[in-house]
């Protein structure tokens, strides 16, 4: 009889049994996917009859993780974005132009009066009163210049300032320009990532290609549509002072003003003060709400910073309009009345709950510091998911049953076994995957087809080293241990080096390289499991059912 520990037996039921029970939800998926989803819309406060029913579907005592279909199973969407980096740059000029102000300010007696005029959107143009002494202005402006914040920039400045006449231009530096870019892009990213993930979906693709472009893909979704209506949208918000209100939409807004129209209001347009008092940078939460007439709106938060000028400029403004401007319109004109220092507040105006909702995921996760622009986009349909999953399926049951009937025409009972550990092998893969809720894509299911065939290669290799020892005489439970002590060598050897090629290619892979190397190494895992350990408790639990005097391989 083979001799194998009680601990090591226990072990592998254990092991084989929690793979059961991890793989099992995918054979339920869509009524486990629903009830996931219905138990998340209960834990955030969304709770109906409706949803408790769905969340019934599978019982809650059972294992719900369930493996991720990539974009080529389920369906989705593609986009490829470009950022618009170079809106920016008016940004900056914006604000800079109060810190500018103000230290020439300091010294109006010197250089006289300023005053902000037009100009190009990345540059600054400001005029001094006293153009005799535009050195001094320039010294004072050149003097605010910080060092670019990237190794690359090798120590410049990061604005340039020139005089022309009575008029200091300001604009950024090269160096600013080339980090400032790389920064927005990163900043886009993360932004686009945490939109997404407000929203939910299951395991997206959000990857950087190129210099300024942003690379897209979610499944599930029904259109590209619904992922460019969640990223898409810059989210900008912005509290200005409101200096006019007009129907005229040709009005002269002035130097350092800004016309808006309204969102509310059409064919009305409020004039503003360009700097804002506080920006959407300066929110740490924003939730969907109803107001005071059960009208849905949005609650918002400032951070320290963010509270305490909101508070201050509040509190020194009573009986004046506060315009919250979003993406270039003024969404609601409220009038001051009174101080407001707590750095809470909410903001009103005609919105859907669903508008409402929306609105608050994308303060929530930042405004996008420039705009999108999609040069690429793509819905894949579920029906073309289906087919490469039925095109999948068919590669595996037809590498099964080859597998299975060469196994058991080569090696009779031996084979019977080895096929048992093989389908132990695959439960484990998907049970690894739900549980690490990895992304399986069509190549993900060439690298199971893949494992197949490693797998059994693991027991061909014992049982050659068995036959081996039969030849030269061993009895049966000799020619096994002898089979599966001198065959381990060489079977961990060989899936060593598969495990080494499958971390570099999902490292330096991307997309669907990677989706065969997570499959890939998982099978390596489960191989060398299944095929040495579950195979050799399978052969002594049949040595002791049966207790063979002569063995065939």
């Amino acid at each position: 009889m083979i001799f194998i520990p009680l601990w090591q037996r226990l072990l592998v039921a254990l092991v084989t049994a929690g793979a059961i029970l991890l793989a099992l939800p995918n054979l339920f998926y869509s009524r486990v996917e629903q009830a996931n989803d219905a138990r998340a819309s209960i834990e955030t406060g969304l709770s109906t009859t409706e949803l408790e029913a769905q969340a019934g579907q599978w019982p809650s005592w059972l294992p719900s993780g369930l493996i991720n279909l990539g974009l080529d199973l389920r369906g989705g969407a593609h986009l490829l974005a470009e950022v618009q980096v170079a809106d920016v740059y008016a940004s900056r000029m914006d604000s800079l132009w109060p810190t500018i102000r103000d230290a020439l300010a300091a010294e109006r007696d010197t250089v006289g009066f300023v005053t902000r005029e037009e100009g190009p959107p990345a540059e600054l143009h400001i005029r001094i009163s006293n153009p005799d002494r535009a050195a001094r202005a320039l010294e004072i402006v050149r003097g605010l210049a910080q060092p670019v914040a990237t190794v690359t920039g090798g120590g410049a400045s990061d604005i340039e300032v020139r005089a022309q006449n009575d008029i200091l231009i300001v604009n950024l530096s090269e160096a600013e320009r080339t980090a400032t870019d790389d920064r927005t892009v990163r900043q886009a990213l993360e932004i686009v990532r945490r939109r997404i993930d407000e929203v939910g979906t299951r395991e997206p693709t959000i990857l950087r290609q190129g210099a300024d472009r942003i690379l897209v893909q979610v499944p599930g979704v029904g259109s590209a549509q619904e992922v460019k209506d969640i990223i898409g949208t810059t989210a900008q918000l912005t509290f200005n002072p409101v200096v006019q209100r007009t129907t005229n939409e040709n009005a002269d807004p002035g130097p350092g003003n800004i016309l808006v129209p309204s969102l509310d209001e059409p064919g009305a347009f409020y004039i503003l003060d360009r700097a804002a008092v506080v920006t959407g940078e300066e929110l740490t939460d924003s939730q969907p709400t109803f107001d005071q007439n059960g009208r849905p709106a949005v609650s918002f938060r400032f951070n320290a910073q963010g509270a305490l000028a909101f508070g201050e400029y509040t509190s020194a403004h009573i009986g004046e309009p506060f315009a919250i401007v979003l993406d270039n319109e003024v969404i609601s004109a409220p009038v001051i009345q009174s101080a407001i220092p707590g750095g809470n507040g909410i903001i009103t105006g005609q919105f859907t709950p669903e508008e409402s909702t929306n609105l608050a995921i994308l303060l929530r996760a930042g405004a996008l510091p420039a705009e999108l622009t999609f040069l690429e986009e793509r819905t894949i349909g579920p029906e073309l998911g289906e087919d490469s999953i039925n095109a999948g399926k068919t590669a595996a049951y037809a590498a099964a049953v080859l597998v299975v009937l060469f196994m058991i025409a080569s090696y009779g009972i031996f084979g019977v076994i080895a096929v048992v550990a093989l389908a132990i092998n695959i439960v484990m893969i998907f049970a690894l995957l739900s549980l690490l809720g990895a992304t399986l894509t069509l190549p993900g299911i060439a690298g199971i087809v893949l494992t197949m065939g490693q797998a059994v290669d693991a027991n061909v290799l014992i049982y050659e080293r068995m036959r081996e020892e039969l030849r030269r005489g061993a009895s049966p439970v000799k020619a096994v241990q002898e089979g599966f002590g001198k065959a381990f060598s060489a079977i961990l050897d060989a899936n060593v080096t598969t495990f080494i090629i499958a971390a570099i290619m999902f490292f330096v892979g991307t997309g669907t390289i990677r989706g065969f190397a997570v499959t890939l190494a998982i099978g390596v895992v489960t191989t060398m499991i299944t095929g040495v350990y579950v195979s050799r408790v399978l052969i002594s639990l049949w040595f002791a059912r049966t207790r063979p005097k002569t063995i065939t391989v």
